[in-house]
């Protein structure tokens, strides 16, 4: 019995060692870095002229104000709301699967991930995903934007964001900046979640719980909403 025992914690410890090594290496080798000074850009209204400047914020997420670089350009205060009217239709099919498409920026995490086209196992190999289908568009579609990941790799911190909790899409040239208003989890077989939005959404989609070992039952899923837009030229 002791011997049957001694096997059974030995096993263990080897399995914990070897996902701990796993989780070590997807830092290395899946699509992510830091966050870097100039990478989000806020825009900062001018009190007096009612402008906005786009300006690049130097410490993102730190909990502190911003510290703000030079200014890039000045754009009146009325893009945002222009920026929101209803998109031309688009078929997109300039992007194949797989190809790179812009990036998904958290503060809260310091981390920025590049984000390609589609969810398929290959893609998600890579890194963060866009789920391309009938009820989602890209961010400047303005309506479901679905971003998926393996929790164990890109997403496993997605559990420690927040609501109120600012993210960023980067598309285009366009800057898009979601606010966290609600996560839950949910069942790995839940149809709800990739639905028709009427307003700018931006859903993450990961598999829960975020320490499993193989298949996990559950989902864990945040969703935000569209705040801001900023050009990025």
């Amino acid at each position: 019995m002791r011997r049957k025992m001694a096997s059974i914690l030995i096993l263990t410890g080897l399995l914990f060692a070897v996902w701990n090594g796993y989780l070590w290496m997807s830092g290395i080798f899946f699509s992510q870095e830091a966050i870097g000074k100039n990478d989000i850009i806020a825009n900062v209204e001018n009190e007096k002229t009612g402008q906005k400047t786009t300006e690049a914020l130097t410490q993102p997420g730190n909990g502190n104000e911003p510290a703000l670089t030079s200014s890039q350009e000045v754009i009146p205060s009325s893009t945002a709301a222009k920026k929101m009217e209803e998109p031309i239709p688009r078929d997109y099919a300039e992007y194949e699967k797989g190809a790179e498409i812009g990036w998904l920026l958290i503060p809260d995490l310091d981390m920025k991930y590049p984000v390609y086209w589609g969810t398929d196992e290959e893609t998600l190999m890579q890194g963060v995903g866009y789920h391309p289908g009938n009820f989602t568009t890209p961010p400047d579609g303005l309506r479901h934007t679905v971003l998926s990941g393996h929790r164990d790799t890109v997403f496993r911190g997605l559990g420690e964001l927040e609501q109120g909790a600012r993210m960023y899409v980067q598309f285009e040239n366009i800057q898009y900046e979601y606010e966290i208003k609600k996560t839950w989890i949910t069942d790995a077989e839940d149809r709800s979640v990739i639905v028709e939005k009427t307003q700018p959404t931006l859903t993450l989609t990961t598999c829960y719980p975020f320490n499993f070992i193989g298949s996990a039952p559950d989902r864990y899923i945040i969703e935000a909403a569209l705040i801001d837009t900023t050009s990025m030229n």
